[in-house]
């Protein structure tokens, strides 16, 4: 059967095929968390090969209804270079070209407009340590000061410029940014940061005096967490965060609906 799929699949490499896989999936759980913004914001994941091309969401689609076959393949002047017959939004394109091509570590983009990270973005102190959850972010937190929609091509120098080599970014006055080594890495950092950043809102509203764990139990947190060198603390000799909880997840999609996979 010509499905689209098929035509797809029997297009590009085994490799970009299961990137297709985990980027479809990526959105169908941004979905499922509610970390969307209709048919705004973007998850992009780099194609494995030599060429510098990424996958991006068809723009016009909501989350839940992303598919493998339906990612839209751009190189990072924004030309769609495998044939698709939909168009990609230019503010996903100039925010996750950007890290693309300055950060040749980062696998995984996702940016978003969560309503806590919508907040938090607007706050002066930004994100603070006062959770657990928070606590695996410290260090490793980046700023970048509102210039608008994110339709200025020039942009791209002074977001990547403040993004630096950390791998969060809060957009001011705008949302989050989570640049993960892998879509499972970047699905589980930005799963933790927006319950970081929900309990900040909910701490502050509150009124209560709070209060915040010294430096060193924030580093020694962010150390056990989100790490790529071994972790001796734990029996698996490294940190189960950004790729144990994978599985389950995908686990989840195919009980929820696995048309993500086509």
């Amino acid at each position: 059967m010509n499905t689209p799929e098929a035509s797809v699949r029997s297009r590009v490499s085994a490799a970009e095929w299961q990137a297709r896989t985990d980027l479809a999936a990526c959105y169908r759980l941004a979905a499922h968390y509610g970390w969307t913004d209709l048919i705004y914001t973007h998850i992009s994941v780099r194609v494995p090969g030599p060429d510098d091309h990424f996958l991006l969401n068809p723009f016009g689609f909501l989350f839940d209804e992303i598919t493998a076959s339906s990612l839209v393949k751009v190189d990072l002047d924004g030309t769609i270079v495998e044939p698709s017959p939909h168009p990609i939004h230019k503010a996903g394109f100039v925010i996750h070209s950007a890290v693309h091509a300055a950060r040749p570590d980062v696998g995984c983009v996702i940016h978003s407009h969560t309503r806590a990270g919508m907040a938090v973005s607007t706050m002066e102190c930004g994100l603070l340590p006062i959770t657990q959850h928070a606590m695996l972010f410290h260090d490793r937190v980046a700023y970048h000061g509102s210039e608008g929609l994110a339709l200025d091509i020039d942009e791209r120098a002074r977001l990547v410029d403040d993004l630096g080599k950390h791998t969060i970014m809060i957009l001011r006055n705008h949302g989050t940014l989570v640049c993960g080594h892998t879509v499972a890495e970047a699905f589980s950092m930005m799963w933790h940061l927006e319950k970081a950043m929900q309990a900040q809102v909910d701490a502050l509203a509150s009124g209560q005096t709070l209060t915040t764990p010294s430096p060193d139990v924030a580093r020694s947190t962010a150390r056990m967490g989100f790490a790529s060198e071994p972790v001796l603390e734990y029996t698996e000799g490294r940190s189960p965060m950004g790729w144990l909880e994978w599985p389950a997840m995908l686990r989840l999609l195919d009980r929820l609906d696995p048309s993500f996979r086509l």
